[in-house]
């Protein structure tokens, strides 16, 4: 598989802390699962370091015998060489429709039916997600979202939302957004959404991916968890990705 893949084919992860009751524990589940991975070669996205990067993969094999996963690897070695020493990979894709992410440990080069593979032991546990239990709603072109953020200098900035679900946002930066650093908290932050009233939320930032735009500007594009969204900002929230849907629906008409 190739070294990284394009953003529009990257399956970003989530944050797990809030769908933990969503974990597969039991060896057995975990095992169909990844069997169903292997037999439909579905391709995996695997991030690796501090989740910035990734690779474009797929479970080759899972044994049974020994509980062994397989995975494929990329064509440059130097980058596999990289991905051992930091020994872990966190694996995000999509299967029916269900959304499937795991991590795996302890990775070691290997082989499988003569081709290198990435070997590791079975997942401790497997998240694993109907669409409606995350769905997110990427901003219609027509509609302005934009998250407020204070600054640690009492100063203030206002970021584009480029998507929106009930467990969080994903939002646009600068390239030199310090403030945007995984697993940063930003209290007070204003949540502006076409029909709602403003709505004051916390945001913990989850992941960040650098991007280059067209006309060659460097930015950065944000993964952001709600933590602790009251139950009226969460009903508002709602309100908007049904609204939003159904008005897309009846354009689509």
């Amino acid at each position: 598989m190739s070294p990284s893949a394009p953003a529009a084919n990257r399956i970003e992860l989530l944050h797990p802390g809030e769908l933990s009751r969503y974990a597969l524990n039991d060896v057995r589940e975990i095992r169909f699962v990844l069997k169903q991975l292997a037999a439909r070669r579905a391709m995996l996205t695997a991030y690796y370091g501090d989740g910035n990067d990734f690779i474009a993969t797929c479970v080759v094999e899972l044994s049974t015998e020994n509980d062994t996963l397989y995975i494929d690897v990329s064509p440059d070695q130097a980058l596999n060489d990289r991905i051992l020493r930091l020994g872990a990979l966190h694996c995000a894709t999509q299967l029916d429709k269900v959304r499937i992410q795991f991590e795996v440990e302890d990775l070691q080069m290997s082989s499988f039916e003569g081709l290198p593979a990435f070997r590791a032991p079975l997942p401790q546990s497997l998240l694993r997600l109907q669409r409606r239990e995350y769905y997110r709603l990427t901003a219609p072109a027509y509609d302005k979202l934009e998250c407020t953020i204070p600054l640690p200098d009492g100063r203030q900035t206002t970021l584009r939302v480029t998507d929106i679900s009930g467990g969080g946002i994903g939002i646009l930066g600068p390239a030199n957004s310090d403030f945007l650093q995984p697993e940063a908290v930003l209290a007070d932050c204003r949540l502006t959404l076409p029909g709602i009233p403003t709505t004051t939320v916390t945001i913990r930032v989850c992941n960040v991916f650098r991007l280059t735009n067209a006309d060659g500007s460097q930015g950065v594009r944000v993964g952001c968890q709600f933590v602790d969204l009251p139950p009226s900002a969460a009903n508002a929230i709602q309100r908007y990705i049904l609204q939003s849907e159904r008005d897309r629906k009846l354009r689509e008409d």
